[in-house]
């Protein structure tokens, strides 16, 4: 999408991506004539324990496959790895999505396998060359927790599966008073939500009084998978999906839900 053609102005977005992955989303927002309100539902953080991620390093060439569950899980993984040994050339790089892949190439390394479109490990799984894996290894970069499909689903097709925490994820410690007078002045026309724990995160900062705002504001979210959640909260309008969660496809779910008719 071009910049500069105004398609979102006089839109306030607030952006609750981490204060780190927001930048880029509000750039775009604001070439197109918005206002990008940022406020930060998750913080990225070391894991509890670093020794599993720095124990993988030197035997990563025991690995034929690498994937990455995120950008953070990129970034995170490969400062400490990079830092001790190059990439090994015999084990390949699977990643989720397109930001994984850009967050690769940021460390001098290209990505084997992603999905094209829908970026989940469900888009993944469904690649060709993931489906004959019997007898390779995986190992797994991600946050702590997450959902357990990608390695239920190889080790179900006979791959031996190893996880490796790159990071965590936290709430932040902020003060939602600033953001909810702006949002009572109407500041806020639509709020960017990329995860189910991202949004529960967001409900509990604004506290009682600010769900309510939050209840009658349009959400834009990052996946399907938001949208039951969305209405259990109790928001009035149904979300608008975006197809992914890279900048430029929030950016056109944004300028989607400008153009709707009913608004």
């Amino acid at each position: 999408m071009a910049a500069g053609g105004g398609r979102l102005t006089g839109v306030g977005v607030l952006v609750t991506r981490p204060a780190h992955q927001a930048g880029g989303l509000c750039r775009l927002i604001e070439q197109q004539g918005g206002s990008a309100h940022r406020f930060p539902v998750l913080e990225i953080l070391e894991p509890l324990d670093p020794h599993p991620l720095q124990a993988v390093a030197p035997r990563l060439d025991e690995y034929d496959w690498a994937v990455f569950i995120s950008a953070n899980a990129v970034d995170r993984a490969l400062e400490r790895i990079l830092a001790v040994r190059d990439w090994p050339a015999g084990t390949r790089i699977a990643v989720i999505g397109r930001r994984s892949a850009q967050a690769l190439q940021h460390h001098g390394l290209a990505a084997d396998l992603y999905p094209e479109r829908k970026f989940d490990s469900e888009a993944l799984l469904a690649l060709p060359e993931l489906q004959q894996v019997e007898g390779k290894r995986f190992v797994i970069f991600r946050g702590d927790g997450g959902r357990e499909l990608l390695a239920a689903t190889l080790r179900e097709r006979g791959a031996q599966v190893d996880y490796i925490e790159a990071y965590r994820r936290a709430r932040p410690q902020a003060d939602a008073a600033p953001l909810l007078a702006q949002w009572r002045s109407g500041a806020i026309d639509v709020v960017v939500v990329n995860s189910a724990e991202s949004l529960s995160n967001l409900v509990d900062m604004l506290g009682e009084s600010g769900s309510a705002l939050l209840r009658r504001t349009p959400l834009v979210v990052a996946s399907p998978r938001l949208v039951p959640l969305a209405q259990l909260l109790g928001l009035r309008q149904v979300p608008v999906v975006a197809e992914n969660a890279t900048d430029d496809a929030v950016l056109r779910a944004l300028v989607r839900w400008r153009d709707a008719p009913a608004q």
